[in-house]
C-alpha cells in the first residue's frame, strides 16, 4: 500500500485506540461509579479486548492465550480465572461496544470514500433467528419456543441495518423472537439520514413503516408480495412496466401510525415490474417517483444489491460463530453480539485497501476477485490485541495487507442454487468448548 493509505488507516487506529482509552468512555459505559477505579489484572480497556477478540473456545484457554498475548511470554501461564473474568464484566455495559462500532463507521464515512449508487447510500434491513443459552433469566427475556419434536429452545431475534456497497453495520439490534422484523426496524431508523435508500425484502412493507422512512427523509425500495393490496394484484393483471400510486393506510396502519406519531396521509409511491428468469414476476414498490433519473430496467439491478446482508449473516453466524455464546447472562448475551458486529466491520474496513491491489494482479483472469473473508477472520483472531497495544501500527498493517492479498476468492455472478428448508445448526454446548 502506499504511504497515503498507510497513515489514513494508522491514523483510523489511533482514533480507535483514544476512544477506547478515554476517562469519558470508561465512565460513560462502567455500570457503577466505583467500577475499574482500582488498579485491577482486569481493567476496562482489558475486558473489551479480550471480548473484541473472537472467543471461541474454552474461556479459561482464551484467557491464558490472551494475556500470553499481552505478556509477550513463551507459554500461556495462569494470570487470572473465568470467575474473575465473569466478575468483571458484570462491570462492564454492552453499550460500550455500540459506541465503538457507530465512532469507526462514523470515522469511516467522514475519511475514507465510501461507494455509493446514483448518490445515494444504499442500506438494507434485515433480519434473522439465532440460538440463545437456555437458562431461567434467558427464558424470560428472549422467550422459550417449543417444538414439536424436540425439548424446545429459547431464541432471540437480530436486526441490523446495513450499507450494502461498503459491506458494514451501521446499527444492530437484538431482542426476543417474539418482537418482529418491522417493529425492529424502527430502532434503526434514527441512523439513516436524507441521501439514504433502503432496501426492503417482503416482510418489510407496511404503510406506518414507508411513512416513518419518508418522515426521517430517507427513501426506499422494496418487494412486495402479488396480493400486497389490491393496487398490486391490478398492476400484475395490467402487464404494465411501471405504475404511479397513492398508498393509503388501512384501518390498522392508521391506528399504527397514530400511536407513533406518523403521518397518515396517502404516500406517492410508485410500482415496477421485474420479470425474472424462471418466469417469477417480482414487484417493487419505491418512492423514487422520477422516471427518467430511475428508469424501470435500473431497479431489477438495484433490489439484487440487498443480497449482501444475507451474506453477512452466514459471515456473523458461520465465521464469527455468533452462538458461540462465552457467558450464560442476558448482559453476556449483548456484550457478545455487539463485540461481534464492532469486529466484523472493522475486519471489513481493514479488508478495503487490498482489492484495488487485488483487481490489479487479478485483472486477466475470468473473474473478478475479492479478499476471502473467512481467511481474514482467521488471521485477525489475536491480531486485534496487536492492533490496540503495538507501537509500531504501519508493519503490523502491512502484513495483515499481504496475507489478505495473497488469500482471494472468485466473485461468480449470477449463480443460484436451490433452497433447502431443512438446515442442521451447528450447536455450541457451554460445557464442552474446544481448546486450541
Amino acid at each position: 500500500m502506499d504511504q497515503k493509505t498507510t497513515e489514513r488507516y494508522e491514523e483510523f487506529v489511533q482514533h480507535l485506540r483514544k476512544t477506547l482509552g478515554s476517562e469519558e468512555f470508561l465512565q460513560r459505559h462502567r455500570r457503577q461509579p466505583q467500577d475499574f477505579s482500582r488498579q485491577r489484572i482486569l481493567t476496562f480497556c482489558t475486558v473489551i479486548l479480550f471480548l473484541i477478540n473472537m472467543i471461541k473456545r474454552a474461556l479459561q484457554d482464551e484467557l491464558d492465550e490472551f494475556f500470553k498475548l499481552l505478556e509477550q511470554g513463551p507459554l500461556a501461564q495462569r494470570v487470572v480465572s473465568k470467575s474473575a473474568f465473569s466478575q468483571a464484566r458484570q462491570k462492564l455495559k454492552h453499550t460500550a461496544f455500540i459506541e465503538l462500532n457507530r465512532s469507526q463507521v462514523g470515522y469511516y464515512y467522514e475519511h475514507f470514500e465510501p461507494q455509493r449508487w446514483q448518490g445515494w447510500r444504499l442500506l438494507a434491513i434485515d433480519g434473522a433467528l439465532c440460538d440463545i443459552p437456555d437458562n431461567p433469566a434467558l427464558r424470560e427475556h428472549f422467550g422459550f419456543w417449543g417444538s414439536r419434536h424436540g425439548r424446545g429452545c429459547v431464541k432471540g431475534r437480530q436486526s441490523q441495518l446495513f450499507d450494502v456497497l461498503n459491506q458494514l453495520t451501521l446499527d444492530a439490534y437484538i431482542g426476543p423472537k417474539s418482537e418482529g422484523e418491522r417493529e425492529m426496524a424502527i430502532h434503526h431508523l434514527a441512523h439513516i439520514e436524507a441521501d439514504d435508500l433502503l432496501l426492503l425484502d417482503r416482510g418489510y412493507p407496511a404503510f406506518w413503516l414507508f411513512a416513518a422512512i419518508l418522515e426521517q427523509q430517507g427513501h426506499f425500495c422494496a418487494r412486495v408480495k402479488a396480493n400486497y393490496n389490491k393496487q398490486t394484484g391490478q398492476f400484475i393483471q395490467s402487464g404494465a412496466i411501471e405504475q404511479q400510486i397513492m398508498l393509503a393506510p388501512t384501518y390498522q396502519a392508521r391506528s399504527i401510525c397514530q400511536v407513533k406519531q406518523l403521518p397518515t396521509d396517502p404516500l406517492p409511491l410508485r410500482l415496477i415490474r421485474v420479470d425474472l428468469a424462471d418466469t417469477e414476476v417480482e414487484v417493487l414498490i419505491t418512492s423514487l417517483l422520477d422516471t427518467e433519473l430511475y428508469p424501470p430496467p435500473l431497479f431489477a439491478d438495484l433490489y439484487n444489491h440487498r443480497w449482501p446482508i444475507e451474506e453477512d449473516y452466514k459471515l456473523i453466524l458461520a465465521r464469527f460463530e455468533l452462538e458461540n455464546w462465552t457467558g450464560l447472562s442476558q448482559e453476556a448475551i449483548y456484550q457478545d453480539f455487539h463485540a461481534t458486529i464492532f469486529t466484523k466491520n472493522l475486519a471489513t474496513i481493514l479488508a478495503q485497501p487490498t482489492q484495488q491491489t487485488i483487481d490489479l494482479l487479478t485483472a486477466a483472469r475470468k473473474y473478478r476477485y475479492q479478499p476471502n473473508m473467512t481467511h481474514l477472520v482467521s488471521k485477525l483472531k489475536d491480531t486485534i490485541v496487536y492492533l490496540f497495544t503495538d507501537p509500531q501500527l504501519p508493519p503490523l498493517l502491512h502484513s495483515l495487507w499481504q496475507l489478505i492479498i495473497q488469500t482471494v476468492e472468485p466473485v461468480r455472478p449470477n449463480r443460484s442454487f436451490p433452497r433447502y428448508k431443512r438446515v442442521h445448526r451447528r450447536r455450541f454446548p457451554m460445557h464442552y468448548k474446544s481448546t486450541r
